[in-house]
This record gives C-alpha cells, sequence and structure tokens, in this order.
C-alpha cells in the first residue's frame, strides 16, 4: 500500500514536472483568430507569446476538415495535443457549428423546460445532446465548451441572456449545470460556468453598453450568486456587469469585491477567466482592460476578435502562467486522456 501510494506521487509530481515543461512560457491570455487558417503574423504571434489558449468562432470555421486542418496546426506550435481550444457551442442561437448542424430548438430554456415536465426524457435528450455536441468538438479539435451558462432568467431583463437560460429558478439552473458539467468532462470535454456571479438581470447586452444592477447584495447572493455555488468546473467567465450594492465602480471583470466574492462565498477555486475584454461594456482602452481584469484577480484575459494590433496589446500585458494556474490546467488535461 504504501508503496502504491509512493508510485503514485511519483507520477503526479512527473506529471506536473511535464507540464511546467510544456508550459514554460505560455502567456495568461486566449486569443481568438482572424479566418480560416493562421496567418504569417499569427503564426509569429502564436510562436512568441504563446497564449494559454485559442477560442474559436463561425468565423473560423467552413468544414471539419479545414478546422480539424487548423488546430491540428495550433497544437502542433505547441507540441500539446491537450493544447486547450475553447468554442461557444451552447446550442439554440450560440451556435459556433452552424455551416453543419441545426440547434434552432435546442435551447437550454427548452432543456429547463423539460427538466420540469418530465425527467426521464430530460435526461435522455440532454444525454444526446452532450455526446453529439462532444463528439462534434473532437472531430474539430476543440475540448473546451463555454458552458453551462448558469445566469437566472428574469423578467424585464436584455434578451442576452434570455432562452440561452435554463430557468428563472436558481435551483433548477444549478441542477442542470451540475449534469451539464458531469456530462461534457465524461466526454473528455472541459467546461466553463458563465458569466459569474450572474448575467441574468442585466437590462442592457454587456456586448454594447455595461449593465448595472441595482438589486441589494441579500437578494443576489441567495438568488442569482447561488446558482454558481459548489460547481465542479475547471474555468468560470466572468460578467462584465457592475452590481451597485457590491462595487459602484468596476465591472466584475475589474472589480476585486466582486471576485473576492466569487472566491469567498461562491467558493470558485480553479480559474477564472474574464469574458471578451472587447466588449463594449467595458470602458477602458486594451491595455487598461488587460492589466485591470489581472490586478482584479483573474487568472486568464480572453479576447476575440481577431485585431491584430489589440492581440498585441493582451499579449504584452499578460503575465506568465502562475503555478497556480499549471496546477489547474493540469487537473482539466487529466479529463482528456
Amino acid at each position: 500500500n504504501m508503496l502504491k501510494k509512493l508510485l503514485i506521487k511519483i507520477r503526479k509530481i512527473t506529471i506536473f514536472g511535464n507540464l511546467l515543461v510544456i508550459m514554460n512560457n505560455r502567456r495568461s491570455f486566449i486569443t481568438g483568430i482572424k479566418s480560416t487558417s493562421l496567418s504569417k503574423n499569427e503564426k509569429k504571434f502564436i510562436k512568441k507569446y504563446n497564449p494559454w489558449g485559442i477560442i474559436l468562432f463561425s468565423r473560423n470555421i467552413v468544414s471539419i476538415p479545414q478546422i480539424k486542418k487548423l488546430t491540428d496546426e495550433i497544437k502542433k506550435i505547441f507540441n500539446d495535443k491537450n493544447y486547450p481550444i475553447l468554442i461557444d457551442q451552447e446550442g439554440g442561437r450560440v451556435n459556433r457549428l452552424k455551416n453543419f448542424l441545426n440547434t434552432d430548438r435546442l435551447t437550454s430554456e427548452y432543456f429547463g423546460k423539460l427538466y420540469k415536465k418530465d425527467k426521464k426524457k430530460f435526461d435522455y435528450y440532454y444525454n444526446i445532446f452532450v455526446n453529439k455536441t462532444s463528439h462534434l468538438l473532437k472531430l474539430i479539435g476543440a475540448n473546451i465548451n463555454t458552458l453551462p451558462v448558469l445566469d437566472v432568467r428574469a423578467k424585464g431583463a436584455s434578451n442576452i441572456i434570455g432562452d440561452r437560460s435554463f430557468s428563472n429558478d436558481f435551483r433548477l439552473v444549478s441542477k442542470i449545470g451540475d449534469v451539464c458539467i458531469k456530462s461534457f468532462h465524461k466526454n473528455k470535454i472541459g467546461t466553463v460556468i458563465k458569466h459569474i456571479p450572474g448575467h441574468g438581470l442585466a437590462k442592457v447586452d454587456s456586448h454594447k453598453l455595461t449593465p448595472i444592477i441595482k438589486t441589494k447584495y441579500k437578494e443576489l447572493i441567495k438568488n442569482d450568486f447561488s446558482a454558481f455555488k459548489n460547481k465542479k468546473c475547471f474555468l468560470a467567465m466572468t460578467a462584465h456587469i457592475i452590481y451597485e450594492d457590491i462595487d459602484p465602480l468596476y465591472a466584475t471583470t475589474h472589480s476585486k469585491k466582486v471576485i473576492h466574492l466569487i472566491r469567498k462565498i461562491i467558493k470558485f477555486n480553479n480559474i477564472l477567466m474574464s469574458d471578451d475584454i472587447s466588449m463594449k461594456s467595458l470602458k477602458y482602452s486594451t491595455k487598461q482592460n488587460t492589466l485591470k481584469a489581472f490586478s482584479a484577480g483573474c487568472n486568464l484575459v480572453l479576447h476575440c476578435n481577431g485585431n491584430y494590433q489589440e492581440m498585441i496589446i493582451v499579449a504584452e500585458n499578460s503575465p506568465l502562467l502562475s503555478k497556480f494556474i499549471i496546477k489547474k490546467t493540469s487537473q482539466f488535461y487529466k479529463i482528456l486522456s
């Protein structure tokens, strides 16, 4: 028994040591790219700045062979078969694979209603949904799906969340969130809970404006924030939202107070990544948006639009990976093997 424990310990140290070598010089940001293949500039950029991960959008995807060729090339540059490649494949209207997959009816709202109406049917249908999605993601070389959306739907809120939410009941949102995370991990796909600590009450679209939520702290803790508690997820994405009763000055991504709450009250202890810092809800320059996100406590910064000049600014203001990120990344890699 003692020998077995010792061998397991040695193996863990070896795996972590190997990962330290693989991740040497990687930086704490995730970047988008412009098109369906890497430009010369993007190849140079990736080799020079070593982002933690790359995120895919519809603009990058024409066919399965084309996108697989792209993701293979990215992984080859890093010499890492597990290199993090993210995609927003929620179902419903958030469908990056729309060129060859129709998910119009498969909204989170649809699954939330089905869960309430017929739990057995939900289990069967949702299992098919996760299995098929995971199969497609593996075919294209992606290994992280940025879901579940754990935002609780609210009356009078912006439609930016809308049917992307499972329910207006935080308990139901939390339960389906657990099923989602567990099911994708079983299929060797990582997940990202979003938009922590809750985007459901926002009355404006954070892609365009800064949502300001006036709801009192006690109510937020009891309802919206509760959906994010106790989630066995390797990543969480911040909401670009101001919660006036907690921090009237800064959106979550830039707020030390709200990120402290995420860590201490919601108790999310894994990798915290920003939402896209090029969204209009963040009012500063690309450089300031990046620096403020790290200063507030984000572990990774996300930049999506593929604008090369902005990419360089984000990269040059992103630190090398901390041991914390490498440790958490090694835990994520385990589900891929």
